[in-house]
C-alpha cells in the first residue's frame, strides 16, 4: 500500500503512509509512489503521518508526526530518555511485539541473504525483560562545562545523561553518580574525542548476577589518574559489593572503547560469577554474555543441539573464557577451546581448573591456523560449536570447519545477516541447516541471538 499523497518524497514534504514491515534495526518501512521510506519509532501495521527528513534516489527517511492508526503492539515507553538515547530502539513496542519482530527478522535474513529455508522457531523471551544487563559501558564527556555520563544519542556521539537505565543492574546507577561526583569535586577532566584531550573516557561496570561481585573500570586517556584514593573510598563506601576497581589505559584516537593495559587500583583484577553450576573468573577484557538469565537458556539449547552422549570430541571456536566450552565438557569426552585473545585463554584455563574439568584443552590462536594443525595431529571433531563476533566467520575459518568434517555444527550468532551468509557457505559445501532458535538476549533493543543446528549430509 502506498502513500495517499502523490507529491514527490521531497525533504519537508508530509505524507500519510502505511507501515508494511520493519527493518532489521527496528525502523518502520512503508512506500511513497514506490520509493521505500524508513521511519523511526513506527511499527508494522500502523498508519502514520510523517515528514520526510532525508531523500535519496532509491529511499527516503521520515519521522513520525502523528500515529493515525496505532499498532496493537504500541506502548508508551517506560524510559524518559527513550527518544534521545540510542541504547534501546524498541521501547515503544510491547514485549510481545518485540518477540514477533525478532522472529520475523531472523526469517527474513535467512531467506533474503542466504536463501535458507530451515524452520525458525518462535523467539524465546524473558519473564521480566528489565534490569538484565551484567555489563554496561558509559561514555563520559562535557556538556556546557558540566560532566555528563550516559549513552550516545542515536546516530551521534552526543552524550545523553543517564541517571537511571531500566536495563542495567540498579547498582550501576550508584557507580555512575559516584564517579561523576568525584570528577566534579576533584576537577578530573572528561575526555574530548575531537581534541583528543582530557582523561576519563568511559565507565565500564560488571555485576556478577549470582555472586553480587561488582567491578568498576575507568577507561582513561593516560596512565596517571590523580585522587584515586578518594575515588576508591567513595565507591566502596557507597557500594560495599565492589571487589575490583581497575584503570584501563586507552590513549589511542579511536572509537574502540577499551585499551589493552589494565592497572588494578583496588581488590582483584577480576570478579566471579556463575552460569548454572559452573563458576567463571571474569577480567576487564573478558567476553561474558551480558544477560545471565537468558545465557542459561542459550547454553542448554547448545547442549541439546550438540546431542552429546559422552563419547564425542568437540571443538569450541571463539571460546572466550570458556563459557560454552565447560558446558559442553559436562557431556563430551574431550573439548578443545580455541580463542585468539591471550587473556581470555588464561581465564579459560583457570576456569577449567577451578571447576575440576580435566577433559578440556584451551589453545590460543586463530581458528583457521589451529584447526589444520589439529587435523594433522589426528584430532577429528564430532561436533564444532562456534560463537563468532557480529561480523561472523571469515572464509578461511569456514573452510577449516568444512575440512574438519564434523557431523554437527552448532552456530551461535548475534547477527542474523552474517549468520545467513555463513549458512549459505556451509550448505554449498555439504551441510544442511536443520533448525534455528532465536533467543532474546537483548530485550528492548533490535538485537537478537540465534542458535542453529547444522548437520553434514
Amino acid at each position: 500500500m502506498t502513500g495517499k499523497i502523490k507529491s514527490e518524497s521531497k525533504i519537508g514534504s508530509v505524507h500519510e503512509i502505511f507501515i508494511e514491515k520493519m527493518a532489521h534495526e527496528g525502523q518502520g518501512i512503508g512506500k511513497i509512489n514506490g520509493k521505500t521510506v524508513f521511519i523511526e519509532n513506527a511499527i508494522m501495521g500502523e498508519k502514520c503521518r510523517i515528514e520526510i527528513v532525508k531523500s535519496k534516489k532509491s529511499y527516503a527517511i521520515g519521522k513520525v508526526i502523528e500515529i493515525l492508526e496505532p499498532s496493537p503492539y504500541r506502548v508508551i515507553p517506560a524510559c524518559t530518555n527513550a527518544r534521545e538515547c540510542g541504547g534501546c530502539s524498541l521501547l515503544h513496542m510491547s514485549y510481545e511485539g518485540q518477540l514477533v519482530f525478532k522472529t520475523e527478522k531472523v526469517k527474513d535474513s535467512l531467506r533474503r541473504i542466504g536463501h535458507i529455508h530451515a524452520p525458525v522457531c518462535d523467539t524465546l523471551g524473558m519473564k521480566r525483560p528489565w534490569q538484565y544487563r551484567n555489563k554496561t559501558q558509559h561514555p563520559v564527556g562535557m556538556v556546557k562545562n558540566d560532566v555528563v555520563i550516559g549513552f550516545y544519542e542515536k546516530g551521534t556521539h552526543n552524550i545523553v545523561e543517564t541517571k537511571e537505565c531500566l536495563l542495567q543492574h540498579p547498582l550501576v546507577n550508584d557507580v555512575l553518580s559516584t564517579v561523576r561526583s568525584w570528577m566534579v569535586q576533584s576537577g578530573i577532566p572528561a575526555y574530548d574525542e575531537i581534541a583528543h584531550q582530557g582523561l576519563i573516557r568511559h565507565v565500564v561496570t560488571r555485576v556478577g548476577y549470582k555472586t553480587g561481585d561488582v567491578m568498576v573500570v575507568l577507561v582513561v586517556n593516560g596512565r596517571e589518574v590523580p585522587f584515586t584514593r578518594s575515588l576508591i573510598d567513595k565507591l566502596i563506601r557507597k557500594i560495599p559489593a565492589i571487589k575490583s576497581i581497575v584503570i584501563n589505559v586507552n590513549t589511542k584516537k579511536t572509537n574502540v572503547i577499551m585499551g589493552d593495559e589494565n592497572i588494578t587500583l583496588y581488590g582483584n583484577p577480576y570478579i566471579y560469577d556463575y552460569i548454572a553450576d559452573i563458576k567463571y573468573r571474569i577480567s576487564p577484557l573478558s567476553f561474558f554474555q551480558i544477560n545471565p538469565i537468558q545465557v542459561e537458556v542459550l547454553y542448554n539449547k547448545a547442549l541439546e543441539y550438540a546431542d552429546l552422549t559422552g563419547n564425542e570430541t568437540v571443538i569450541d571456536l571463539y571460546c572466550g573464557i570458556g563459557t560454552i566450552t565447560l558446558f559442553l565438557a559436562k557431556r563430551a569426552k574431550k573439548v578443545y577451546g580455541i580463542e585468539i585473545v591471550p587473556q581470555a585463554i588464561a581465564d579459560a584455563k583457570y576456569n577449567a581448573e577451578m571447576n575440576g574439568f580435566d577433559n578440556v584443552e584451551f589453545i590460543q590462536g586463530a581458528a583457521e591456523t589451529i584447526m589444520p594443525d589439529m587435523a594433522a595431529e589426528g584430532v577429528k571433531p564430532d561436533v564444532i560449536v562456534i560463537d563468532p563476533p557480529r561480523r561472523g566467520c571469515d572464509e578461511t575459518t569456514l573452510d577449516a570447519m568444512v575440512k574438519a568434517s564434523p557431523d554437527r555444527i552448532v552456530y551461535v550468532s548475534c547477527n542474523p545477516a552474517t549468520l545467513a551468509r555463513d549458512l549459505r557457505y556451509l550448505e554449498d559445501r555439504g551441510y544442511k541447516t536443520q533448525k534455528v532458535q532465536p533467543i532474546d538476549m537483548f530485550p528492548q533493543t533490535h538485537h537478537v541471538e540465534t542458535i542453529t543446528l547444522i548437520t553434514r549430509i
